[in-house]
């Protein structure tokens, strides 16, 4: 009699053991490993979220390719004079005006450097009168390049009040005048403008 029973008790135990592993398993449910801390939780969850790397390695070799990613904007933007990728010391209507006022005129100051090397060429020539002409040449270059630099801050500082009255302007006569010290086709970001034409 309780061999019976003992028998019929176990099979519907058996039964319930087997429907149970059939059954897909619940989210909830226990998953062999001890529950990770809130702390560690939330911070593999940033990583993931982020893309954030492991090691610093990977983390360092990230920062290269970013900023190698950055470089190559600015250098297309330096080219194209796209304003979005362009350096801070470019950015804004009134370094674009500066920069298309000073590429629009014909300015001494951008001869400077190939002046200078024939002036130090013919310097370097050991004949009493070719070193005196050399001598006055540098007077000259520099005293033209004094005047025309003079007038011209004169004049880019007028048109900037004009137009840009409630701008910030600082530093963008400077700006100018260095520009004007590059040979054309070297200065960055290029020349947008014709000579002679209106900025």
């Amino acid at each position: 009699m309780f061999r019976s029973r003992s028998k019929e008790e176990k099979a519907p135990t058996n039964k319930v053991t087997a429907d149970l592993s059939k059954q897909p398993r619940d989210p909830q449910a226990p998953k062999g490993r001890p529950t990770p801390k809130r702390s560690d939780a939330q911070s593999q969850r940033r990583r993931a979220s982020s893309g954030a790397p492991l090691d610093r390695k990977e983390a360092m070799k990230r920062q290269r390719e970013a900023r190698r990613a950055d470089l190559a904007k600015q250098r297309e933007a330096l080219a194209s004079g796209d304003e979005r990728y362009l350096p801070a010391r470019d950015k804004g209507p009134v370094r674009r005006f500066v920069r298309d006022y000073v590429d629009s005129r014909f300015c001494i100051a951008e001869f400077f450097l190939p002046l200078a090397v024939i002036i130090l060429i013919l310097s370097v020539i050991q004949v009493q009168n070719i070193q005196t002409i050399s001598l006055l040449l540098w007077l000259v270059v520099i005293v033209l390049i004094v005047i025309d630099s003079v007038g011209l801050s004169f004049r880019l500082r007028k048109q900037l009040n004009q137009r840009f009255p409630d701008t910030p302007r600082r530093g963008a006569v400077a700006y100018g005048l260095m520009r004007t010290l590059q040979m054309r086709r070297l200065r960055l970001p290029k020349p947008q403008v014709k000579r002679g034409e209106r900025p």
